[in-house]
Formats: structure tokens, C-alpha cells, sequence
């Protein structure tokens, strides 16, 4: 055997159209096996290195394999979501299956411990269990102190990690009280990740915290079980994820990395080590090592495993080193026998089908009622009894009168007094209404048909909560109000920006939106999108909403964590140094201006650090973009009053003095340093970004009305410091808006946007209380200063709070920005695939000449693909609630020439490239195949999102009309907004209220075109042609002055076709219209008014009858 490991070819095996990760690897140790668990829940083997597949069988669950420990006859394994663990021969035959209980998932299991049979499973209870190997039944069981990840064997002990990451020792030999911990330490401070043991030593990984992050420990921790003692660890800079001991070097130990990295290093000799990097282009998900340490296996989340040897050249050594056991093949079914069919040949020759699920006649006791998990019913009072009569064997009574009364009620606790008494606590003032969660109703017609004009009669639009990551709505509104952020994220938009996900794009886009819609709710889709994807690739999970509201999920700590990350991202994705325009004129050369949210937020502070001991001071550059609130310390007894007033709360806040202990390098003692921010007044910036911190109940006093007067003051005038000494000049901010947390008695929480509007933006109505609103969302009210700035109860928790220095927003300049959109985008071949089929190409970008004015009459139509499914409550009762609908996302736009020698030629037909997983491609709806919007394998122009969004904000921008059939859902899908005056929709030019039945575009060029189109599937070119064609006919019938009588005639022909009662469809077609009578189908035409999708096209849903 070779002292250096070489690659093997790999094993792959595809079962279905996605790969699956091989989540666990076992080596068997008596034959020439290697056993794989995939993310499915599937034990597969593979027989020798070449991959020779053999038996697979489940083990339970649908969810990823986590464990399998191969003996000599059998194999045991169990998978996340598991019942329980089972044993399999090694043909794939059970042998037995324990079950725990309901709920109760298993989280770890050790091999057998030598000599005996026994082997020890951890339950989530969190429980220890010694169970036979050779019959599944429960020897032992003692509770734990934690959910145990990992158990091992050493010796007669036990050794097991934790998901607190603590190493614990089990005495097995002794009672329950032993076998619950022996000893312990704290091995790693956020679980336990792979434990090895051999004789008196153990080996660990695990997570560690950076910033309150789990991140992976790059080290491989070494105890002594004796005495449980650290000793000195194991240096690996990648990220341990795996760990592997190589039976035949007992102290050498495989060490493997996520991204492919292998180090085998000696444990008494760390310099004897070597590397090897896995030839995989995904993660690696799970090890193995042979029991001679000839080979290792790794498995990927592509489905492959990777093979490594130390064998020679040639060599055919099996897996186990020695020749074992034979191979144990599966059995293949008994061929079925030819039957010669007569007619007196029995049915019982046929034989029984296979099936999957135990059939109704297979009764075992796992049928029978366990026990009684409802109370039993009350008993018939005697009186009744005596009183029955029988009719068919049913008993009725008359109900005595002193039985009547409120019957078939639960029994509750009994109800609190309502008294209030003057020793109680104070009554809490309740939610004021338009403070209150309101939720999304749906429809059979979606959310399309929810009225939310009912909860928002001003001229300032709300945002919609029904797609994730919403709670960031409040967090937009601030920003839409504060006037340079708003024109900062508009000219962004401007800018040829690189980034497929940008947040300062995406807050452009929906800024822009709000400020056309004029009180028109909006969504903010695609920027809670990117909020979503951003998070996960910076590893920000908490920022994600999943939708489980529960009392554990504290809004107020999500948003201000999110404020943060918007601003960071915001000035990166924002910054083009050397080229950033000059904002505030205090700077005057431009290339040292920094980025422009910097420019606007950014706190550019010196830290001066002083050693108390020796006075000696240094200075370090700070800067901040987020003011982090921090409050006065309780004062002891004796000491002066501090005082607690927003400005000097806030002035602390900026300047931050803090003292620590630390090796001064001017005296060389260990001494008390002191630390302050140091910044003139007039270097602060226009806008104060402040996070509230008010998460507990002494924070939240602070902010609480007190004798009538509020924490918050409409201004503020704040100091700074300069050499010490606070800053004689001072600077007066104006507070702008405000987000709060508003936590009901349950302690659900929701957030809500207080925002001051702008001078130039309210509205002239006298009958206003003032520039103050409240955005909950889609709900939004005018309320009064007064009320904007009171904190009256623990219900309403500032977040984060804008302050704008009066002196110095006004003095902003703005003129270097870019303002609009280059127009020769829309010339452009924007095309990203790289393998386009020019033959498939059907659009021709606009010559410069041809670049469209106002009133340019342009077709549209879009399709979709679904990014989520529905979700869906269904009742007891049958009905059914929709919770959140699908979420959908642009997939093709085609836009075509209206008028003009080159009308119905499409400028633009692009494919949208995302890189979501796509759910379902609704196919035949959109059209969109597998394949069509991946840029690897694509044969359409494909283009990412963004791109096609600036076009079509171009073209709303330049007063084109926009004509198509249904745009109304279309713009919702795409998150645009087009004012009314620029938008022709053919549904509602063909449409008769009092009929309430829309026509779909389908019928309508059947009737009014003559043309059959949507025969197979969608096509977005096709449709927006028809609808071009539908409004030519429509100007046609008006200048004839027939139109009405049109649509009336449109109407009585849709009501003879879709009459259940009348003939054969193609009869009454051939009747009422011959002429198409032959180029109909019965097929064709029973389908003509098969509704469009309602999630993509509500316009096509059927109201009621004509």
C-alpha cells in the first residue's frame, strides 16, 4: 500500500431530473460494498470501486439519510425526518424498525459497542437509549441535558456532542443517573459538528460565534477522557466539516472541508501531514474511510462520490482488504406466466398486483387505538333514560326543563373578573385601529379583487404584504420620504449599474413606483426579492422572513439589523469612486468624494483612545453610517441625576465614551483606556440614521410619555466635540420619520412607518391634521403630530428614527446626478445566452429614428413563471383559505410597434433570466419550457431582470400607450406602475358591466379576428398582436358607429356556445358560423374558453353566466 492517496474515477448515478447529495457514506466491512444515503432517504450500494449499483431501499421519512453503520449481516440507518431507525439485510429486506413516538425524531446513534450488541441512539426529547442491535427493543433510557449530534464508542464509554456543544461522558455500566453525564466540557460554543475517539483520546469539530454568528471552528479540538482536560488542537484554516480516523494509522485523522479540502494529519505529530483538494465543483457533503484505510469516499451535493486510494497502480483490492463475504444481489421477480385466456379461465389466475402500502386486509396491531386522546362523552342522565322510546332501534326522549339550557359547550377555565380595583396595575391604553395588523383576504379571483382603497383614502400609497420579506415595507416608506435618499435611488437607476441583484437599484424601481402611483397601493416584489437573496449570499439568515409568526420572532430586531445591512449595501452598491458626484458643498474636489450614501449618512469621527495611566493619546479614523442608541446606566445612590432628554440620549449615542482595558504601548502596563468620538458640529451629516436599541422594558422607559410630555421633539439640536470639549455650535435636525414596533398582548408584533411628508408633497386639504401619516402597510391614515411622536405604552417600541439637519439638506446639490435612463437601451441587443438560435430571433430593436414620443402607441403582453406555490389552509368542513398565493415572476416580455410602416413588429421579446429555482414552468400558460431561461442552454435572446425593467420604465417614462389584453395583472406581476391615461386594455374596451362576464383574448379573435390563436400554448408575441389587432377593429366599429351592436352580437354568440343545454359544440358552430365551421375541431373549440391560469390572468376568470 501506497503512503499517498490518488483519485479513482467517480460514482455517479442520476435517478432523477435534479441531482440528489449523498448525505451519508459507510464502508461495509466484510464485503466489497460501500453503502450511500442520499438526500431523498435511499441506502444504496455500490459494489466495488468501479460503482456497480446493487440493492436501494428507503429507510424512511422523504428527508436526507444521516447516519448508516454497516456490521457483518446487516445494515442500520435512519434519515432526518425518520419515525425511527431500522435494520436491513444487506438484500435490502427489513428486519426491524423502531419507532419512538409521535414527533419525537432520532438525532444520533453509535455503532455496536464492542463486545456486546447494544448500540445508543439520542432522541430530540432530548432522551439516551441503549437499544439491542439484534431486536430493536429498548434496554436502557435516561434523560439527557441536551439534544445529542453525535455518539461514539471508547471502551465501555460513551461519549456523545451536543447541540450546546458540550462533549459529554456516558457510564453505561452504571444505573440511568450515570448514563445521563459523567463528566462534560464545553468542546465548541454552537454545537458539535463530528467526534472520534481512540483509546484514551477524543477528537472533535464544531461551530464557533463570530458577531453572534455560528461560523466553522478552524480547529480540531484533542481531549483527554481521562480527565477530560484539553490538549493542544489541530490547526485547520478551511473549515473542518468532516472528521475521519484511519483504522491502520491509529493516530491519524482525515480532516475535510465543505469546499473539497482533505488534510490527513497525525495527532501526536502535526508536521506530518498531507493535502489533498477534491476534483468537485459542488460542496461536499459527506466522508468515509475504508476499515484499512485503503480508500476514502466523499460524497457531493451533485449526487457524486468521489473515490481516493492508496493502493498501487493496478491494484484490485476490495474495499474491506480481503476477500469476503460474497456479494448479496437483490432478487429479480419470478417472470409472470403465460396465461391462455378462455372464457371459463378463473380471475384468481391473474394474481394479486404489487403494492406499496400495506393493504386494508394486512390488520396489524399498529391499527389498534393506543389509548383515549379526547375525554370520554358525559353520561345520559337517568331521567332520560327511563323516558326513552325506540323506533328502528334509535332511542328519543323530550329534554327534562331542568336539563335545558347551554348545552354542547367545552369546559374552559373559568373566566377572570372584570372589576378593576385601584391596588391593581394600570389598565393599558389598547391598539388604536389604524395601529393594528390587517391581513390580506383572498378571493376565488386572488388578491386582485381585495379592495384596498377602503384602507387608504389619501393621496400617498401603501405597500402590500403578501409576498416575503414585507416586514421591510416600513423601512422603504422611510426612505421614500426622506427627499435625498429618494433622489439618490432614482438617479441609481440612471447609471449602466453591473450587479444583477442591487438593493439601490431595486429601491429606485419601487420609490419611482410609489411616487406615480398616487395613493394606488403597490408591491415591493422584487425588492424584497433581492433583500431575500442577498442575505442568504451573505450569509444574513436572520434577515429572512419565513412567514411562522410566532412570540419568539421580534420584529424590532430584524429591521434594525436589516436598517443596517440596507445602508452598508446601499453605499457599496453605490459607490464609483473616483467618480462620485460632490453632494454637499463642503467638498470640494471630487475625487475625494466618497460614495454618495456615505456623503448623506455617513458620521466621519475620529476615535481618541487616552490611557488613563500614562495620558498618552492616539487617534483612529471611525466611520459609521448608523447611530446605535445607547442609554445612561441606572445611577447609583449618591450620584447626580443624568439627564435623559432625546438630544442628550442621542448626543451620548454619537460620541460613544466607553472605557477598556488593554497593554498600552507608550508605558507598557495594563491599564484603563478611555475612548470617545470626536466630530465638529459642522461635519455631521444632512441625515441622522439612528437605531433605537429599545429592547427591554428599562430602554423602553425612556421613550414612554412622561407627565405629558414625549421623548421625541419635533427638533433637536445636537452638539459635537472637538479636543474634548463639546462643540459650542450648534446644529437643529428635524425628525423625518420613524419606525415602530407595535406588540399586541400575545406578543405578536408587526411594524409600521411614521413618516412626516414633505413640504412640496402635501396635500392642500385644510381638513388634514397636519404632514404626519402612518404607513401599516396597505393601510394609511392621517394622524397628528401629537400623536406621531407619543409613546404611550409598552404596545408601540421605536426601531429606527431619521433626523434631517434643517441647515443643510436644502444646501444639497443634486446636478451632477443622472436623471434619466439612456435612451439607447432600447437599440440595444441585450443578450445574454450564449448558445442564441438568431433563426428563433423575432424582434428588431428600435433604430435611433424610431425611439417613441408621447402618445406612441406600443402592444405588450408578458408571461410567467411560478417562483412559489400557493399555500393553502384547508377546514374541516371542505373549504379551503389561501394563506399566500403563488408568487410569480416575469419570465417573457414582448413589446411590439403600434402604428406606423412597421406596425405589429416586436422591439422587444426577451426571455428574463433569473436565478431563483423556478417551481413550475406553467408551460401551458407561458409557453416557457425547461431550459429556456438558463443562459448555458437557452436558444432565445435571454436578458436579466433589471434590464428589461429600465426598458419598460423607458417606455412609461417616454408617454407610450401600452395596449394589450389583462395589463393590469401583467404590470403587477412585473412591479411597475403605468398611469391609467397611458394604458389601453382590450378587456375592458369589450366588456358590458351589466353582463359582469370579461371575454378572454381567445374568443375575441375568434369572433371579431377570425383567427384561432393559443392553440397549443401561449405566445406573449402572438397575444400582443391580437390585442394591437383587437383595438384596430375596436377604432373600426367606433367610426362606423356600430361597436355596439358588436359587442351585444359578441355576447349573444358566447352565450349560445357555453350553454350546457344546446347541441354538440361543432354543430352549433357550423350553425351560427359557417364559415369557420371547417376550420373548427371539437377539441379546438371546447377549449376556446378554457380560462388563462387565474394566478397569471384574471381578466379571463368567469364571474357568472352573460
Amino acid at each position: 500500500m501506497s503512503s499517498r492517496y490518488r483519485p479513482l474515477d467517480t460514482i455517479t448515478y442520476q435517478r432523477d431530473i435534479f441531482p440528489e447529495a449523498i448525505t451519508a457514506l459507510q464502508f461495509d466491512p466484510v464485503s466489497d460494498t460501500l453503502w450511500a444515503g442520499t438526500n431523498s432517504g435511499y441506502v444504496s450500494a455500490y459494489y466495488t470501486f468501479h460503482g456497480l449499483r446493487g440493492v436501494s431501499f428507503p429507510v424512511g421519512g422523504g428527508l436526507a439519510v444521516k447516519n448508516i453503520s454497516a456490521t457483518d449481516s446487516v445494515v442500520r440507518a435512519f434519515a432526518l425526518a425518520s419515525e425511527g431507525i431500522g435494520t436491513w439485510t444487506k438484500g435490502g429486506m427489513n428486519k426491524w424498525f423502531y419507532r419512538y413516538a409521535l414527533e419525537v425524531c432520532i438525532t444520533a446513534a453509535s455503532h455496536n459497542a464492542s463486545p456486546s450488541s447494544i448500540f445508543a441512539l439520542g432522541t430530540s426529547t432530548p432522551e439516551l437509549l441503549l437499544v439491542n442491535s439484534g431486536t430493536g427493543d429498548v434496554v436502557r433510557r435516561s434523560q439527557v441535558p441536551s439534544i445529542m449530534t453525535h455518539l461514539v464508542w471508547s471502551g465501555l464509554h460513551l461519549i456523545s456532542g451536543s447541540s450546546d456543544g458540550y462533549l459529554r461522558t456516558h457510564d453505561v455500566r452504571e444505573g440511568t443517573r450515570a448514563m445521563s453525564s459523567a463528566s462534560s466540557v464545553r468542546a465548541h460554543e454552537s454545537g458539535i459538528q463530528g467526534v472520534e475517539a481512540y483509546n484514551h483520546y477524543v477528537y472533535t469539530i464544531g461551530l464557533g460565534t463570530r458577531q453572534g454568528r455560528p461560523y466553522p471552528d478552524p480547529l480540531v479540538k484533542l481531549y483527554d477522557l481521562r480527565t477530560m482536560k484539553p490538549l493542544p488542537p489541530l490547526p485547520f484554516q478551511n473549515g473542518p466539516a468532516f472528521l475521519n480516523r484511519i483504522n491502520s494509522r491509529p493516530n491519524s485523522l482525515v480532516i475535510t472541508s465543505n469546499q473539497g479540502l482533505v488534510n490527513i494529519v497525525d495527532a501526536t505529530n502535526p508536521a506530518i501531514t498531507e493535502f489533498y483538494q477534491l476534483d468537485s465543483p459542488s460542496f461536499i457533503t459527506s466522508a468515509a474511510v475504508s476499515p484499512t484505510g485503503g480508500y476514502m469516499a466523499f460524497g457531493d451535493s451533485d449526487g457524486t462520490i468521489l473515490l481516493m486510494t492508496a493502493e498501487e497502480e493496478g491494484s484490485e483490492m476490495p474495499f474491506n482488504g480481503f476477500k469476503g463475504k460474497s456479494i448479496e444481489w437483490s432478487d429479480v421477480p419470478e417472470p409472470l406466466p403465460l396465461i391462455e385466456w378462455t372464457d371459463f379461465t378463473p380471475l384468481n389466475m391473474i394474481g394479486m398486483p404489487h403494492f406499496n402500502e400495506p393493504l386494508l386486509s394486512a390488520w396489524t396491531p399498529n391499527f389498534l387505538v393506543q389509548g383515549m386522546h379526547f375525554p370520554p362523552p358525559a353520561k345520559i342522565p337517568q331521567q332520560i333514560l327511563s323516558s326513552l322510546k325506540y323506533n328502528d332501534n334509535v332511542g328519543y326522549a323530550a329534554l327534562p326543563k331542568e336539563l335545558r339550557g347551554r348545552r354542547n359547550l367545552a369546559i374552559t377555565a373559568p373566566k377572570k373578573s372584570g372589576a378593576r380595583f385601584r391596588s391593581g396595575k394600570a389598565h393599558q391604553r389598547a391598539i388604536p385601529k389604524s395601529y393594528r395588523k390587517v391581513e390580506i383576504e383572498y378571493s376565488k379571483f386572488g388578491v386582485e379583487d381585495f379592495d384596498f382603497g377602503f384602507y387608504n383614502h389619501t393621496e400617498f400609497s401603501g405597500l402590500e404584504t403578501h409576498i416575503s420579506n414585507s416586514y421591510t415595507n416600513p423601512i422603504v416608506q422611510l426612505m421614500h420620504y426622506t427627499m435625498p435618499i429618494r433622489r439618490l435611488a432614482k438617479s441609481h437607476n440612471a447609471t449602466d449599474c453591473p450587479r444583477e441583484h442591487c438593493l439601490l437599484c431595486e429601491l429606485g424601481f419601487v420609490v419611482r413606483m410609489l411616487e406615480d402611483a398616487r395613493g394606488t397601493n403597490c408591491q415591493a416584489s422584487n425588492f424584497c426579492k433581492t433583500v431575500g437573496v442577498l442575505a442568504q449570499m451573505n450569509n444574513a439568515i436572520e434577515l429572512i422572513d419565513f412567514g411562522r409568526e410566532s412570540a419568539e420572532l421580534n420584529y424590532g430586531h430584524m429591521i434594525q439589523a436589516f436598517h443596517r445591512f440596507l445602508v452598508d449595501h446601499m453605499s457599496s452598491e453605490g459607490n464609483s469612486f473616483p467618480h462620485n458626484p460632490n453632494l454637499l458643498p463642503s467638498i470640494t474636489s471630487s475625487l475625494n468624494s466618497p460614495a454618495p450614501i456615505t456623503q448623506l449618512l455617513g458620521i466621519d469621527a475620529k476615535n481618541i483612545i487616552t490611557c488613563l495611566h500614562c495620558k498618552a493619546v492616539r487617534e483612529k479614523e471611525n466611520m459609521t453610517h448608523v447611530i446605535d442608541m445607547t442609554y445612561p446606566r441606572k445611577p447609583l445612590s449618591g450620584d447626580a441625576i443624568n439627564d435623559s432628554s432625546f438630544a442628550s440620549v442621542l448626543q451620548h449615542s454619537l460620541l460613544r465614551p466607553t472605557t477598556h482595558k488593554a497593554t498600552c504601548q507608550t508605558c507598557k502596563q495594563f491599564s484603563t483606556f478611555e475612548s470617545r468620538r470626536s466630530i465638529r458640529s459642522r461635519d455631521l451629516p444632512p441625515i441622522l440614521a439612528i437605531n433605537a436599541n429599545a429592547f427591554n422594558e428599562e430602554t423602553h422607559k425612556y421613550w414612554r410619555d412622561n407627565r405629558n410630555q414625549t421623548f421625541l421633539k419635533p427638533t433637536v439640536e445636537i452638539h459635537g466635540q472637538f479636543e474634548g470639549m463639546e462643540d459650542p455650535e450648534a446644529v437643529l435636525y428635524e425628525l423625518r420619520a420613524l419606525v415602530v414596533q407595535v406588540v399586541t398582548k400575545e406578543q405578536h408584533s408587526h411594524l409600521v412607518a411614521i413618516v412626516k411628508v414633505p413640504e412640496e408633497e402635501q396635500p392642500q386639504d385644510p381638513e388634514t391634521d397636519g404632514p404626519w401619516y402612518i404607513f401599516n402597510d396597505f393601510v394609511v391614515h392621517n394622524i397628528s403630530e401629537e400623536e406621531a411622536l407619543s409613546i404611550p405604552g409598552s404596545w408601540k417600541v421605536p426601531a429606527v428614527v431619521y433626523l434631517e439637519r434643517v441647515d443643510l439638506c436644502s444646501k444639497l446639490n443634486f446636478s451632477s446626478l443622472p436623471e434619466t435612463i439612456d435612451q439607447s437601451i432600447l437599440c440595444r441587443d441585450t443578450n445574454i445566452a450564449q448558445s442564441r438560435d438568431k433563426r428563433l430571433m423575432k424582434h428588431e430593436p428600435l433604430r435611433f429614428e424610431e425611439l417613441p414620443n408621447p402618445g406612441t402607441l406600443i402592444a405588450i403582453d408578458a408571461e410567467f413563471v411560478s417562483m412559489q406555490q400557493e399555500e393553502t389552509e384547508y377546514r374541516s368542513d371542505g373549504t379551503k383559505k389561501v394563506l399566500r398565493p403563488a408568487r410569480l415572476s416575469l419570465a417573457r416580455v414582448s413589446v411590439l410597434r403600434g402604428e406606423g410602416p412597421r406596425e405589429g413588429v416586436p422591439f422587444i421579446d426577451d426571455h428574463i433570466h433569473t436565478s431563483e429555482i423556478i417551481v413550475d414552468y406553467l408551460t401551458e400558460f407561458s409557453g416557457i419550457k425547461y431550459g429556456d431561461l438558463d443562459p448555458n442552454i437557452t436558444r432565445y435572446t435571454l436578458t436579466p431582470l433589471k434590464v428589461v425593467y429600465k426598458k419598460l420604465r423607458l417606455l412609461v417614462d417616454r408617454g407610450c400607450i401600452f395596449i394589450g389584453h389583462g395589463l393590469s395583472k401583467d404590470f403587477r406581476i412585473i412591479n411597475i406602475f403605468v398611469p391609467p391615461d397611458q394604458v389601453i386594455d382590450t378587456v375592458d374596451l369589450y366588456f358590458l358591466p351589466h353582463r359582469q362576464r370579461r371575454l378572454s383574448l381567445r374568443f375575441l379573435a375568434w369572433l371579431v379576428l377570425e383567427e384561432n390563436i393559443q392553440t397549443e400554448t401561449h405566445d406573449s408575441i402572438e397575444d400582443a398582436l391580437s390585442a394591437l389587432r383587437l383595438y384596430k377593429a375596436y377604432q373600426d366599429f367606433e367610426s362606423q358607429g356600430t361597436f355596439d351592436q358588436k359587442l351585444e352580437e359578441l355576447y349573444r354568440e358566447g352565450k349560445k356556445i357555453v350553454r350546457p343545454q344546446r347541441a354538440p359544440f361543432a354543430w352549433r358552430i357550423s350553425q351560427s358560423r359557417p364559415e369557420l365551421a371547417a376550420a373548427s375541431s371539437p377539441r379546438c373549440f371546447s377549449s376556446s374558453f378554457r380560462n388563462r391560469q387565474p394566478s397569471i390572468k384574471s381578466h379571463s376568470s368567469v364571474h357568472s353566466q352573460p
